[in-house]
């Protein structure tokens, strides 16, 4: 997941060259001393790795246009993408979040960094709050399954 503009730029980079490195491979002959089968799972490797870069660009992109207005939190442990994704879409930068909180830049990205793993739950709510979020009211749980007591 891209999580700022200086990720975005470098995926973009990474792109490009997964990109002119497939064109110079469908310009080559498979060179002889490489197997068939190794020579097209090199490239289909490539391939798959351009998809996901492209999918992380794309995301980001319909992030950062505003075009999720709405972002479905459908389990807890999304819960830091989703504030992540949502910052995104805000068009809020890690340092305008940072400035909300009133907090280092830095602490802004090591969160992120570590998928909030690091972060109060307090910080957590102040997140939230800092990006305008509100969950449905009431917001319901369900159970999973019975828990055996010990």
């Amino acid at each position: 997941m891209i999580k700022n503009e200086k990720q975005y730029r470098i995926t973009k980079a990474q792109a490009r060259r997964f990109e002119e490195s497939l064109a110079e491979l469908e310009k080559q002959d498979r060179p002889t001393n490489i197997a068939p089968r190794l020579w097209q799972a090199q490239r289909d490797a490539a391939e798959s790795q351009l998809r996901d870069l492209r999918d992380q660009i794309d995301a980001y992109e319909q992030l950062h246009m505003g075009k999720d207005d709405e972002l479905l939190l459908e389990a807890v442990e999304d819960l830091p993408k989703t504030l992540i994704r949502a910052r995104i879409a805000a068009g809020m930068t890690q340092e305008g979040l940072a400035h909300r909180l009133g907090v280092k830049t830095q602490q802004v990205q090591r969160y992120e960094a570590t998928d909030y793993e690091s972060a109060s739950f307090a910080r957590i709510r102040k997140v939230v709050e800092a990006l305008g979020l509100r969950l449905p009211t009431p917001a319901r749980l369900t159970h999973i399954g019975r828990q055996s007591r010990c």
